[in-house]
């Protein structure tokens, strides 16, 4: 089986949602399962659409291209539009040349940046690293990997052009012919530090299927850290803590959801940051309003659903927030999917197949 570690970092950051619906007795026990090295896709399947997609309603075996059909008319999907960023760095430390790969992650607004340097040991406020034409000085110290940069010479976004990779899943240990292969079809503006892997099934030809079949397709944009992705480390998951992720929905996007939902459409989410997204942007009567800021939302059991009828996702790590979520939103009955999956052969996480869940009653 495999062990997922994923060394991710701890800051405390400005927060606009925070949300915990858990007791003592939830675990993160409970949102393990055995998952066999075999299981993990190592591939991206062609055409993408070509994917399995397992509909968890009837437990009855798709293809991708079916999502139409299992939709209505009148419903309304929800995709998230942001690029991943070609934010993985490697370089050396000025002075001594030791060799060093940084994972950046977000500006912080004043000209810094947020990163994850490997090796971290030896690294300290002060500490220069060389990036191409990027120089960049540690600014403050490294907690758990994850420090602080500023440019003194040079930029971040330069560097990215010149020398920046876009950083594949840990667990992936293939290669893609084509790096546009981790983004989706519709992808817009870069931000996201890992993809939203749900959308990676969609092809235009999905896309004009919707459309015919009369269901609307809306955007929003929410920058994914690898904090979503990281297992949970401690045994309470209200301990858990999130890190922020920045997220958009336009007035445009808001009033096209609600206008669906007046009609009786349903609320399709494509991947659990669309969840997290319209969750978060959803007042207390359900209604999706615009917002722009950041959400450390952490969806567990208990967590009243208010904009998502729907989600179309990929199988998740083991012990991940994004296990966490589906549990909330499913129920005991994503055993019963994830069971399913591995008996008929899915192919779990971020190349893998796809399900489509229903929100409990």
């Amino acid at each position: 089986m495999t062990t997922f570690r994923l060394s991710l970092f701890s800051v405390q950051l400005p927060t606009a949602f925070l949300v915990s619906h858990t007791s003592d007795r939830v675990r993160t026990s409970d949102f393990h399962y055995d998952l066999p090295d075999a299981a993990i896709a190592q591939s991206a399947i062609e055409p993408r659409d070509a994917a399995r997609l397992l509909d968890t309603r009837t437990m009855t075996d798709h293809h991708f291209v079916d999502l139409p059909s299992l939709l209505e008319a009148g419903d309304v999907v929800v995709v998230n539009r942001t690029r991943v960023r070609a934010c993985r760095l490697r370089g050396f430390k000025d002075g001594s040349g030791g060799r060093v790969e940084a994972l950046v992650l977000r500006p912080r607004g004043d000209g810094s940046w947020e990163a994850l340097v490997r090796p971290a040991r030896r690294i300290r406020t002060g500490t220069r690293l060389r990036f191409g034409s990027l120089l960049a000085v540690v600014a403050e110290p490294p907690v758990e990997g994850r420090v602080v940069l500023v440019a003194a010479e040079g930029g971040f976004d330069v560097a990215a052009q010149e020398i920046g990779e876009v950083p594949l899943p840990p667990y992936f240990r293939g290669t893609l012919t084509d790096p546009e292969r981790y983004q989706t079809v519709y992808a817009e503006r870069p931000g996201s530090a890992a993809a939203p892997t749900a959308g990676l099934h969609f092809t235009d030809r999905v896309l004009q299927g919707l459309a015919a079949a009369g269901i609307s397709v809306v955007g929003i944009d929410l920058e994914i850290g690898l904090d979503t992705f990281r297992p949970i480390a401690v045994e309470r998951i209200e301990d858990h803590v999130m890190h922020a992720e920045r997220l958009t929905v336009t007035a445009g996007a808001a009033a096209a959801i609600e206008a669906a939902r007046a009609a009786g459409g349903r609320v399709v989410a494509i991947g659990t940051t669309v969840v997290r997204t319209l969750e978060a942007a959803s007042a207390a009567s359900g209604e999706v309003r615009p917002i722009d800021g950041e959400t450390r939302l952490f969806i567990t059991p208990g967590h009243r659903f208010r904009a998502v009828d729907l989600v179309v996702t990929n199988f998740h790590v083991p012990g991940s927030t994004l296990m966490v979520l589906m549990a909330a939103l499913m129920g005991s009955r994503w055993r019963e999917a994830y069971r399913a999956a591995l008996a008929r052969g899915y192919r779990f996480l971020s190349f893998g197949d796809a399900m489509l869940a229903e929100r409990a009653a």
